[in-house]
């Protein structure tokens, strides 16, 4: 077996970094919402990408995908939501294999109350702490890596 390639010095002076902000910026996006909102980073997402679709009620597979989870990891936050009452799944009427997913209207007062301290959380570890031209940048590189992520590797 080949040895593997590691980074080089120079590389890891950008990779070390972001790998630090990516872990850190969730786990205190998570803290805050717990604390403020008794409920998850990740019940957050579900129910902001809810809310978003409101003329249309995504499957589990389509939210899957928008979040990039397995559908295993959807099917157990979706159960917590549900008995929380935030979310509900409602079986396809076109599709007898599928559920769709919905924001109920407790998720979404919930999901109003929470989104004051997690944009409050945001401008605090990110946006306050750059310069209009970094948060410009940032928006730029986030975009092409995001695009090269969703592209088939050639």
């Amino acid at each position: 077996m080949p040895e593997p390639e590691w980074l080089t010095e120079e590389e890891l002076t950008t990779w070390r970094p972001l790998m630090v902000m990516i872990h850190r910026l969730d786990a205190q996006l998570d803290r805050q919402l717990q604390r403020d909102a008794q409920m998850t980073h990740a019940s957050y997402r579900i129910l902001a990408i809810l809310s978003t679709l409101e003329q249309y009620t995504p499957s589990m597979s389509e939210l899957a995908r928008q979040l990039d989870w397995s559908q295993s990891r959807l099917s157990h936050a979706m159960a917590s939501l549900e008995k929380s009452g935030w979310a509900r799944r409602t079986p396809s009427a076109t599709d007898k294999r599928s559920n769709l997913a919905q924001i109920t209207d407790e998720g979404r007062r919930k999901l109003d109350e929470a989104a004051r301290g997690h944009a409050a959380e945001a401008r605090h570890l990110v946006l306050e702490a750059l310069t209009a031209e970094q948060r410009r940048c940032l928006a730029q590189i986030s975009e092409v890596i995001i695009a090269r992520a969703e592209s088939p590797r050639q």
